[in-house]
């Protein structure tokens, strides 16, 4: 009796014992989760120091490339910063070919303005075009932007970053993009009046010589309207220089 007495008390020791490893596997299990929880403050404090640091704090307009260390340190907002990102590489695609359409578009003389007008007319509906990508472009950004989830502090630096180089960029451009289609057709107008004038306008480089008071008076008003436009079409190239170099 004392050893069939024995024999189970060590049976139930044995069983007890052998419970201890999966509990510490437990334990262990959820230290593991606990550490992996705490890495967001870690993430989000890299993320925001950057935006303020290298978007906010610089002049003009600045979409650092990241490196894997900054991708890595970031955590899942990386993902966030893609938006940004995102948006300047649809961007850049979309408006690629603006200063060749823009030079296209130069006139030096009436002569000029004539002998190009294909040119012109096809830089007007290239800048047309992109008025419109541009607004396509920015709402997919604005709709990945409300999409995103952030903390308040986060959220409140980000939206600096987003508006310096999503907002900002995308709303000048849908203001003067239209400005520079306007300044053209302005440009077509002149060239189909002398065109469709031509007996009665001589012209000489930049001169242009009309004998009939009343096409001469209408030459002149189109002139006019080109000029305005043209002063308005170098303001707008300002603006989008001074938007990239904040100067």
């Amino acid at each position: 009796m004392l050893r069939t007495y024995s024999s189970i008390s060590g049976d139930r020791q044995n069983m007890k014992f052998s419970f201890r490893p999966h509990w510490l596997l437990l334990c262990v299990l959820s230290f593991l989760l606990i550490a992996c929880g705490n890495d967001e403050p870690e993430q989000r404090a890299a993320f925001t120091q950057f935006l303020q640091t290298r978007i906010i704090d610089k002049p003009g307009l600045h979409i650092p490339k990241l490196t894997p260390e900054e991708s890595k340190s970031f955590g899942e907002y990386a993902d966030h910063y893609a938006v940004i990102t995102d948006f300047n590489s649809a961007l850049d695609s979309s408006m690629k070919s603006i200063d060749t359409l823009l030079q296209k578009g130069a006139i030096r003389s009436l002569n000029d303005l004539i002998s190009r007008r294909d040119d012109i007319q096809a830089a007007q509906q290239n800048i047309s075009e992109m008025s419109e990508q541009v607004k396509q472009i920015q709402a997919k950004a604005d709709s990945a932007h409300q999409q995103l989830k952030q903390p308040e502090d986060l959220k409140a630096v980000y939206d600096k970053a987003y508006d310096r180089t999503v907002s900002i960029p995308a709303n000048t451009l849908i203001e003067i993009l239209p400005q520079i289609t306007n300044a053209l057709n302005s440009s077509l107008k002149v060239a189909d009046y002398i065109s469709a004038h031509k007996a009665q306008i001589e012209i000489s480089g930049s001169m242009a010589r009309v004998q009939d008071p009343k096409v001469q008076a209408e030459l002149n008003e189109h002139l006019q309207d080109l000029n305005s436009h043209g002063k308005t079409m170098m303001q707008a190239y300002a603006r989008i220089q001074t938007l990239i170099t904040g100067r």
